[in-house]
C-alpha cells in the first residue's frame, strides 16, 4: 500500500504529468472557447451575414430589373442569384397604379405579395426592425403560419417603379450553429485524444534525458564516479549533463587528494608515538636475523681460505652457500628497508580508484610460471571490473606476498583460489591454498616480524618472515582489516579495501 502511495506521489509531481495536463488544458480549453463562442456569437455573426447577403442581393436585382435585358433572361438570372443564398423573393410593378407580380420565386406569388401590403402600409406587428436605409429596411419577422422567423429585406426600386420582398428563414442559422457546435465536440474529443497520446510520446521523449541525468545524480551523491552522461544533446539539458560530467571528474579528483591527504594526517598522528620504539625493535630484529647468515659466511669463507678441501667441487659447494646467504640477506635487507619505510611513515600512501579485478589477474599471471613448476593450479572466476580505493601498489604488494605464501605452502590438491565478496562499503580479498591447517595458537603471530611457523620449510624456500609482517604495515597504514584463519583443507589470509570514498 506505501508503495503504490509513493507511486502516486511520483506520478502526481512528475514533469511528464504536468507536460500532459497542460497539453490536455489546453486542448480542452480552447475547444470550449469555440464551444462559447460559437452559442454566444455565432449566430450574431450568421445573422450580419444574411443580413449582407440580403442588401447585396437587394442591389444586384436592382441592377437586373433596370438593366433592359429580356424579361426571361432577368428572371433566370434572379433566379440564379437568390438560389445559391436559399433567399425567396417577389417583385411586384407599380407603373399601373396596382401592384401587379413581375418576378418571384414561389409557387404562390399571393403568399408573398400578402407579405408585402404591411410593409407598404407601415404595418408591422411581428417584425424587428433590424437595419433602415433611405430605399429599403431589413426587419427579424416571425411567420406565424409556419412558426418560423425570418429576415426579410422590404425595399423599392430607386426609380420607384418596383417593390421588393426578399426573405431568409433564420431557423436554418440556427441549425447551423447547432451543427458547428456538434462538430467542434467532435472534433474535440478527438483532438483531446490525439492530444494525450502525442503528449506522451513528446514527454516521454522530452524527460528520457532528465530521468538520465537523474540517475546520475544519483550515483555521484553516493559517490559512483564511473557514471557519465552519454547524450551530445546541445539544447539546455546537453549542457547540463556536459557540466555534471566535468563536475564528477572534479568531485573524483578532490575526494582521492582528500583521502590522501586524510590518511597522511592519521599516519602523521600515530608516527610520532611509534618512531622511537620501532627504530629499538628495528635495530634488534636486523642484529637478530643477520647472525645466522654471517656466521654462515665467515666460517665457509674462512675454510676456503684454510684450503680445508682443496678439490674443485668442495670449493664450488662452499662458494655456491656463501653466495646463497649473500642473496638471502641481500633479499631481507631490502624488505627490511621497506618494512621500515612502512612502519615509520616514509612511504607515503598515494589514495586513487583503481580496477581490483585487473590488479590480481596481473599478479596471477606474473606467478603462472612458478605455479606450473610446481604443479599448482590458481582459482579466479571474477571477471567484471570492481573498482577500490587505495594505493595501487601497495596493495599489489599485499595480494603478491598473500600469493607467493600461498604457492609455498601448498600442498596435497595443490590449488589456489582467490575470491572477492563485496560487502556494503568494502570488498574482501581472500587467498586460501590447500595444505596443513596453522596451529591455532601460531595464528596471531604469524604477523610479527621474522617469525615462521615453519622454520624448516620456510629455510628451504629462502624465506625471511618479513612478508606478512608488511601486509599488516601496509593494511595498518590504510586502516583496513587484514586475518588469517583455518580450514580442514587448508589457510585463508584475507584483507578488505574500500569500494567507495569515507573521508
Amino acid at each position: 500500500m506505501k508503495r503504490v502511495k509513493e507511486k502516486i506521489e511520483k506520478m502526481r509531481y512528475s514533469i511528464r504529468t504536468k507536460i500532459i495536463g497542460l497539453i490536455l488544458f489546453a486542448t480542452t480549453g480552447t475547444i470550449c472557447l469555440l464551444l462559447l463562442i460559437n452559442n454566444r456569437f455565432l449566430e450574431g455573426y450568421y445573422l450580419i451575414s444574411k443580413q449582407t447577403k440580403l442588401e447585396n442581393a437587394y442591389f444586384n436585382m436592382c441592377e437586373l430589373v433596370q438593366s433592359g435585358k429580356e424579361k426571361d433572361i432577368v428572371a433566370l438570372e434572379l433566379e440564379v442569384l437568390c438560389q445559391k443564398s436559399n433567399i425567396t423573393y417577389i417583385i411586384l410593378d407599380a407603373n399601373t397604379g396596382v401592384l401587379k407580380p413581375m418576378y418571384y420565386n414561389v409557387n404562390n406569388a399571393q403568399t408573398l405579395q400578402d407579405l408585402v401590403m404591411p410593409y407598404l402600409f407601415g404595418i408591422q406587428n411581428n417584425a424587428v426592425t433590424l437595419k433602415r436605409e433611405e430605399n429599403y429596411s431589413i426587419f427579424r419577422n416571425k411567420d406565424s403560419r409556419f412558426s418560423t422567423t425570418f429576415l426579410e429585406l422590404y425595399g423599392v426600386e430607386p426609380n420607384m417603379r418596383e417593390y421588393m420582398l426578399l426573405r431568409i428563414p433564420v431557423e436554418s442559422i440556427r441549425e447551423s450553429v447547432e451543427i458547428s457546435n456538434r462538430f467542434v465536440a467532435y472534433v474535440g474529443i478527438v483532438v483531446s485524444v490525439l492530444a494525450i497520446l502525442i503528449s506522451t510520446i513528446l514527454a516521454k521523449r522530452l524527460i528520457r534525458p532528465l530521468l538520465e541525468l537523474v540517475e546520475l545524480s544519483s550515483k555521484m551523491s553516493n559517490l559512483d564516479f564511473n557514471a557519465k552522461y552519454k547524450r551530445h544533446d546541445k539544447d539546455e539539458i546537453g549542457i547540463l549533463g556536459q557540466s555534471m560530467n566535468e563536475l564528477s571528474e572534479k568531485l573524483e579528483s578532490t575526494i582521492s587528494e582528500l583521502k590522501s591527504a586524510n590518511n597522511e594526517l592519521q599516519k602523521d598522528i600515530e608516527q610520532k608515538v611509534q618512531i622511537d620504539e620501532m627504530r629499538k625493535e628495528f635495530l634488534s630484529n636486523v642484529s637478530h636475523e643477520l647472525k645466522t647468515p654471517i656466521a654462515l659466511i665467515q666460517g665457509y669463507a674462512e675454510g676456503l681460505a684454510e684450503g680445508i678441501n682443496d678439490d674443485a667441487e668442495s670449493r664450488e659447494f662452499y662458494c655456491e652457500v656463501i653466495m646463497d646467504e649473500a642473496n638471502k640477506m641481500n633479499k631481507m635487507v631490502k624488505k627490511l628497508l621497506t618494512l621500515n619505510q612502512l612502519e615509520f611513515g616514509q612511504n607515503q600512501i598515494l589514495m586513487e580508484r583503481f580496477d581490483l579485478t585487473a590488479l590480481i589477474c596481473g599478479v596471477i599471471q606474473s606467478v603462472e610460471i612458478l605455479c606450473k613448476q610446481n604443479g599448482i593450479t590458481i582459482e579466479f572466476t571474477e571477471q567484471k571490473p570492481i573498482f577500490v580505493w587505495g594505493d595501487e601498489y601497495q596493495m599489489e604488494e599485499v595480494i603478491t606476498n598473500y600469493i607467493s605464501n600461498a604457492i609455498h605452502y601448498a600442498v596435497n590438491e595443490k590449488k589456489i583460489i582467490v575470491s572477492l565478496l563485496k560487502k556494503e562499503h568494502t570488498v574482501r580479498v581472500s587467498v586460501f591454498n590447500t595444505g596443513i591447517p596453522i596451529p591455532e595458537e601460531e595464528l596471531d603471530k604469524v604477523w610479527i616480524k621474522f617469525y615462521k611457523v615453519d622454520k624448516a620449510r620456510t629455510r628451504e624456500y629462502g624465506g625471511s618472515g618479513i612478508g606478512l609482517s608488511i601486509v599488516k604495515a601496509i593494511m595498518e597504514a590504510h586502516h583496513k582489516e587484514y586475518g588469517v584463519r583455518n580450514f580442514e583443507n587448508g589457510v585463508e589470509f584475507w584483507f578488505e579495501v574500500d569500494s567507495d570514498i569515507g573521508v
